[in-house]
This record gives structure tokens, sequence and C-alpha cells, in this order.
């Protein structure tokens, strides 16, 4: 038997950066005006988990003219992140913010009539980055992570960047039809948005890289949870819903 004494565990510096490890999503106090579907009780969808070809799409813009530090240009994107994005995307903020573990609702409208909720949960966050995961249903399985870093020239660069794939055949589809281009449109006008925060207009790069083409049929099954199909019958059956709760009075 040895002498040497246990040493205990090693708890990594950053692990209160990370999101906790959670079996299901768990969505507390729904804000005001969010439609709250399709996350509750969801798990996290990983690129591993998804269906269609794997991309890393990468956005930046740099925030040449102006005397910025990286963490606070990453703080008052966090507190305009609603605000940056197109009016037809609602991304409704918990109250405690986006702490590790934390699930933001999602919200898109087309001419006001709803066409997919979902959401995401936040992965990670320092100073100068976080990073959301995807649930399952939701548009693309994958991350994305939001930073700011320093530039050699002085000036600071912002950069969106995601590597996911669609979720099942019907995203796929839908992808390569137009929802790849819509993707592009939003991430995009959100740094327009950052960057005219300070009054800068300056443009926005894209890169897309194909990681795999293929596609991984063995998850086409995920189309029972596609959060799209799941908030049209939603709303087809509001009617149903609310004879039923006037019934229940």
């Amino acid at each position: 038997m040895s002498d040497e004494k246990q040493q205990p565990a090693r708890t990594p510096r950053d692990s209160g950066n990370w999101a906790p490890r959670a079996e299901s999503l768990q969505v507390s106090a729904a804000p005001a005006g969010a439609r709250n579907i399709n996350v509750a009780g969801r798990q996290v969808s990983g690129p591993v988990q998804g269906f269609g070809q794997l991309w890393q799409k990468t956005y930046r813009v740099a925030l040449e003219g102006a005397e910025l530090e990286p963490a606070v240009v990453l703080a008052d994107w966090q507190a305009n992140f609603n605000d940056f994005l197109p009016a037809s995307e609602r991304f409704h903020l918990p109250e405690e913010g986006l702490n590790p573990g934390n699930v933001a609702l999602i919200d898109t409208d087309i001419a006001n009539v709803p066409l997919v909720s979902t959401g995401v949960m936040v992965l990670y966050r320092d100073e100068e980055s976080f990073a959301f995961m995807t649930p399952e249903g939701h548009p693309e399985s994958g991350w994305i992570t939001f930073s700011v870093s320093p530039h050699a020239d002085g000036y600071v660069v912002a950069q969106i960047q995601s590597l996911a794939r669609a979720a099942d055949p019907l995203y796929e589809f839908g992808f390569r039809i137009f929802g790849s281009r819509m993707q592009e449109g939003i991430w995009s006008h959100m740094l327009t948005q950052l960057a005219g925060h300070y009054d800068l207009t300056v443009p926005v790069s894209v890169e897309r890289q194909q990681v795999d083409s293929k596609m991984q049929w063995n998850r086409a099954g995920n189309i029972r949870q596609n959060a799209q199909i799941r908030t049209t019958l939603h709303t087809m059956t509001t009617p149903v819903r609310w004879v039923r709760s006037r019934i229940g009075r």
C-alpha cells in the first residue's frame, strides 16, 4: 500500500467561464413577449449531432478610426446584442445576462408571421469572447463564437465565427436555397451595427470554409424535433388553445 497522499483533483482556472454540464436545457422565467417553445427540456446539439454539410464561417469587421479596448467593445456588444440584430430577429436574454449555462430564447418572424422559435445556451464567456451552443431542433447544430481582439496596427477587430451543420434534411434544403444567405445577412448586419455604434462605416468580410461535404444520414431523424415545423404547428393551433383556455375558465 502506498504511503503517498492522494492529491485532490485540480479545477481548471477557466472552469467558471464554461457552462456547467446539464442533461437538458432549463428555461427560467421567460422574458415578456418570448414564445418560449422548442427549448426547455432539449439537449444541446453540436456539429457531431447535425445532419448536413459542415461549414465554418467567419465574419470580421475592423473598427479602424476609433481608440477602443477589446473588453469595452465586447461589453457594449453584449449589452446591445438584441438591438444590433435585424428587426426580424428577437433575442430574449434572461435577467442574469450572458452567463455560462444561461439560455436565451430566439424568435424569428417574417412579415410579422412566426417563422421559427428556438434558443441558444451560453457555452462560454470571458473578457474577450462569448460562445453559444444550439439546442436540438435549432436550424443548425453547432457553436458560434463572438470575440474582439487587438490588431497590430492599433485598432480592434470584432469577429463572429460559426462551426455548424444543418440539423436535419429540411434545414439542409432550406440553407442551400435561401437560408445560408439569410444567415450571413444577419451576422453581417450585426457587425455593421456594432461598428455604427462607434460612428464607424466599415465593410464586413465573410469567409466560408467547407469542413465536411458529407451529410450524416444517420441523423436524418432529427427532423422530428425541427423547431420551424413545431413553430408553424404552434401558430396554427393558437385558436384551439385559446378556446380550451376559455372553456377551462
